[in-house]
């Protein structure tokens, strides 16, 4: 099943078309390029207001252009989450809006549950869902991430959103080896959340592949997920990683150990106000507990 973020208030994807999208970012919008777009955009009078437009290299890289002026950070409201938007030297601004969808099936089925919720979430980033989890009355979140500057910003967006008085652990690590220690103390977890990179390294120089390493993630985890699991959720970025992939993974992994539950995938997107279609943003697999 697909899924779109559809709640946005302060974030909205304005036209897309020509390699490039057009992005409002509460009142600032930007122009980014973004490798599904491979459709013509129909006008060009509104990608004329852009206050800074990102332009890749051929070389690899790119460079943002200034056109208007405006501060280096601010800040946009997703329900009652507040996060740090800025742009950042490789075309990201530190959150990802399409997540949202994610965001809202993980508070609900936390805010639903009359029992304490330990969530771990992996590759973590700017800890979107870590924040989500927290607001929604998860009784623990850790979150890890192998960048010290990401796990610094999460920090920032748990302080934005009034949710210092939660219990939020922030780690900065390779995940495979957190994982494998947590294994070792005898720690578990209701809910795991990944969302891994195609590659990447850890702080220590560790080399993540996702076709080579998702699968012996995944088995690890299952062992320190609690006997009676809430959900687990696979989210991908990665350039012909079909649904149906993740699907059949997760039928080959958690689908087996625990099996009062169901699975499903799709593609998440966000809603393209000009043309009404939906930006395919990257997939998603989830075993969620039966109801």
């Amino acid at each position: 099943m697909n899924r779109v973020a559809n709640h946005w208030k302060d974030y909205e994807c304005i036209d897309a078309g020509n390699g490039e999208k057009l992005e409002r970012w509460g009142n600032i919008i930007l122009r980014r390029p973004d490798p599904a777009v491979i459709w013509p955009s129909e006008t060009d009078a509104d990608w004329q207001h852009a206050h800074a437009h990102y332009h890749r290299s051929k070389s690899g890289g790119g460079h943002w252009e200034y056109k208007k002026q405006f501060k280096d950070s601010w800040t946009i409201t997703y329900k009652n989450l507040r996060f740090k938007v800025s742009p950042t030297g490789f075309k990201h601004t530190g959150l990802f809006p399409e997540q949202a969808a994610n965001w809202d099936f993980m508070m609900d089925r936390i805010a639903n549950e009359q029992r304490e919720i330990r969530v771990l979430n992996l590759f973590a980033y700017s800890g979107g869902a870590t924040m989500a989890c927290a607001a929604a009355g998860a009784s623990e979140v850790v979150h890890v991430d192998a960048s010290k500057g990401m796990v610094a910003w999460a920090k920032e967006n748990m302080i934005l959103s009034h949710l210092e008085d939660r219990k939020i652990r922030f780690i900065v690590d390779d995940v495979l080896k957190f994982v494998a220690r947590e294994k070792r103390r005898g720690r578990t977890y209701h809910a795991i959340i990944m969302d891994p990179p195609s590659y990447g390294r850890g702080p220590n120089g560790e080399v993540w592949k996702i076709e080579e390493q998702l699968y012996p993630l995944i088995q690890a985890c299952l062992e320190i997920l609690d006997d009676d699991p809430l959900f687990f959720l696979v989210n991908s970025y990665t350039t012909g990683f079909p649904p149906t992939a993740l699907e059949n993974l997760l039928h080959a992994t958690i689908g087996k150990k625990y099996v009062n539950g169901v699975i499903d995938a799709g593609e998440i997107g966000l809603p393209i106000t000009k043309s009404k279609t939906v930006l395919p943003c990257g997939i998603y697999g989830r075993w969620v507990k039966e109801e």
